[in-house]
């Protein structure tokens, strides 16, 4: 049997089972039936952080940002970018640190964007400030051996 992964779903936040060699062919949710991995980013809040920092077995990269911020804004498309880069390995979030103060405080953010990648449920390396898709995909994988 091959081993498998535990996949949040980026739409209804069901945690699925995927077989390893099965997340590059476009897995879809038990539970409703939409694609595990889109190539964009999903928004998560306070309400849906924990379970896909906790109960997913790839790694997430978190761009904090807010609707205000210049180079946030400079910097989504770039993200978005990498977002279809880097999945199915890696799924990529972002949070409107805006709309959700408390995950900002508890992380600690500083300045905005700030990306955090995590793996395991914890936080294994930060970088502040706006990157290109190539460097954020260079940055994760240098994180990620």
């Amino acid at each position: 049997m091959s081993d498998s992964r535990h996949i949040v779903c980026p739409h209804c936040h069901a945690v699925n089972r995927v077989p390893a060699d099965r997340l590059a062919q476009a897995p879809k949710c038990g539970q409703c039936h939409q694609p595990l991995f889109s190539g964009h980013p999903v928004a998560l809040t306070a309400a849906t952080f924990g379970k896909h920092i906790q109960r997913s077995d790839i790694p997430v990269l978190v761009d904090f940002w807010a609707p205000w911020c210049g180079p946030c804004k400079m910097m989504a498309p770039q993200f978005e970018q990498a977002a279809r880069l880097l999945e199915p390995r890696v799924r990529l979030a972002k949070i409107d640190t805006e709309a959700e103060q408390q995950l900002g405080a508890q992380f600690g953010i500083r300045s905005i964007p700030t990306l955090a990648l995590f793996s395991g449920g914890r936080e294994i390396a930060r970088q502040p400030g706006a990157m290109g898709a190539q460097e954020i995909v260079r940055w994760v994988q240098a994180h990620l051996g």
